[in-house]
């Protein structure tokens, strides 16, 4: 039976909620335990599968193909653990559940309130595989007192008083803001935040306090006096320089060991931090450095391509160097000369994204990276875009396009070498969609397979020709122009294990120029970096000697 750690936070939003709970799962995994993490979300989106990336940042994908938040993304990076479906929540689905089954008389008519019908659902979901692992991290949305969060914190009161004394123990988060003037940490937010918690019968057993200077000791007792917490479980938690050094500098302050005296675990097992010191060591001492432009259109808000960047720190990592990520709007090509602003970089990567805005810049883009031999990563909407480059400028297809750009003008503007997904294979069952259907939820999303051709530069990438990569897309490249585009030098060097679906397109001619359909991002890791990342920097590093 699992042990609960609930971590809230309070004062402010975007304290590090996500990144304390990955490095506490990532420090408890140190000391020999098995975690698993998990968000609930107090917004009303089912999911945030249809937010805007300037609403909510990066969607992360799981295997089983739940669209999540990029908190779970955090956690799978900092502990190793696949997550999935069943470790994202949202009131939306909370709501939507509850009212199915009202709808299918479950409830009996029984009059449907938030107490207890809403918080029995919250309950049912935290209850979920509670029986696989030592514990269970889970970490609520938002701030405490946010009106929507309500059902959660008092599900969460129900659920610890109803296990045994002993298995379950709140982690707080809040901010000690500094007052320049009178060169003052101010406690006193921190005190409010942990009284409302208290007000709705829940108290904290550890407080992680944000700062931006150093705690004085005496600020620590003060804290835990008017917190009625222990003064060891009143954890600093200081900036950092990289998020990888935060299992070690909480480890450090004594974060993990703050948990387990909660849980009365003693004596505590040693830890074996020698993975995170490796980390430490390659992000620090490094040979050399690059420079990335990712080519996007939401480059105003970086979280929108969060595991971007991480997967390209982390191909860094195993290369010794530092990647020096720099974002570049892909508007910006329709009035700039693309060789001005990407001629200085040492590769270019075009990610994902929706719709048309933008997409002339990312053609644009992949046309200079393959004119000019620059290493070139093309990711989902990326890789499509460089197949109607090439279908544009080497295959003599002049009005090559995307049937997405066609439906969204509501005309017939392209050749579509880019065409809606009306029907895939998952498992052992056909798939369709139609472009009328719903947003939500009906992409081709989740794990699936694909065969790598013998000899193909991704082969040797993966040192394998049988891979497993994660998918979220509607759009998909057009296979009937695959002789087409091959005779012109393009190969579709990965497909779906039926030979229906493009998966991967690589120039042969060109020192590294690859387009994946998938999103290899969403599976690297600091100590486990993906190959094709990897691959992808070692590129710009020999590219950076040659200029």
């Amino acid at each position: 039976m699992a042990r609960y750690i609930f971590i809230t936070g309070g004062v402010v939003s975007s304290l590090g909620k996500g990144l304390a709970s990955a490095a506490l799962g990532a420090l408890l995994q140190a000391r020999g335990f098995s975690v698993r993490l998990r968000k609930l979300d107090p917004y009303l989106n089912v999911d945030p599968g249809t937010m805007s990336p300037f609403e909510h940042g990066e969607v992360f994908v799981t295997d089983d193909g739940a669209e999540t938040d990029l908190d779970l993304g955090h956690y799978e990076r900092f502990t190793g653990v696949a997550a999935r479906n069943t470790d994202s929540i949202s009131s939306g689905r909370i709501y939507s559940n509850v009212l199915e089954k009202e709808r299918r008389g479950a409830y009996l008519g029984k009059t449907i309130q938030v107490i207890p019908h809403v918080t029995n659902e919250i309950k049912d979901f935290l209850r979920q595989g509670e029986d696989e692992v030592d514990f269970m991290l889970c970490e609520i949305g938002g701030t405490v007192g946010d009106i929507e969060g309500l059902p959660f914190f008092e599900a969460i009161r129900q659920f610890t008083h109803e296990r045994p004394r002993g298995e379950c123990i709140l982690m707080h988060l809040t901010l000690l803001p500094y007052l320049a003037a009178s060169g003052e940490l101010k406690t006193k937010p921190t005190q409010h935040s942990v009284k409302e918690l208290q007000s709705i019968g829940l108290a904290p057993d550890v407080l992680v306090c944000r700062s931006e200077h150093p705690i004085p000791e005496k600020e620590r007792d003060k804290i835990a006096l008017f917190c009625n917490v222990r003064p060891d479980a009143v954890i600093p938690a200081y900036d950092l320089k990289s998020i990888y050094e935060a299992p070690l500098a909480y480890h450090g302050q004594g974060l993990d060991q703050a948990v387990l005296d909660a849980f009365g675990i003693s004596p505590a097992p040693r830890p074996n931090l020698a993975r995170w010191l490796d980390v430490q060591d390659r992000i620090h001492n490094t040979d050399g450095e690059v420079r990335v432009a990712i080519v996007g259109k939401y480059v105003q808000l970086e979280d929108a391509y969060k595991s971007i960047k991480e997967a390209l720190t982390h191909g860094g990592m195993a290369n010794r160097v530092k990647v020096h990520v720099e974002w570049v709007d892909a508007e910006d090509f329709d009035k700039d000369d693309v060789g001005e602003r990407l001629g200085q970089y040492n590769a270019i990567l075009v990610p994902g994204g929706f719709g048309e805005r933008g997409t002339e810049g990312k053609i644009k883009a992949a046309q200079f990276a393959r004119e000019r031999k620059i290493p070139y990563l093309g990711i989902c909407l990326g890789m499509q875009m460089a197949v109607i480059e090439a279908a544009r400028n080497a295959a003599g297809i002049e009005k090559a396009g995307s049937e997405e750009f066609d439906h969204e003008a509501g005309a017939k503007r392209f050749e579509p070498v880019v065409y809606h997904l009306k029907e895939w294979i998952q498992g052992n069952q056909t798939v369709t969609r139609k472009e009328t259907d719903d947003k939500g939820g009906t992409m081709r999303l989740g794990a699936y397979n694909a065969s790598l051709k013998e000899g193909s530069r991704v082969a040797e990438v993966y040192g394998s020709t049988r891979i497993a990569e994660r998918h979220r897309h509607r759009y998909e490249v057009d296979v009937k122009y695959r002789e087409k585009l091959e005779n012109a030098g393009l190969c579709f060097s990965g497909m779906s294990p039926d030979g229906r679906l493009p998966e991967i397109v690589e120039w042969q001619d060109h020192p590294w120029f690859i387009g994946v359909q998938f999103h290899p991002e969403l599976k690297s890791k600091p100590f486990e970096p993906h190959p094709l990342f990897a691959d992808f920097v070692r590129a710009a590093v020999e590219n950076s000697r040659l200029v």
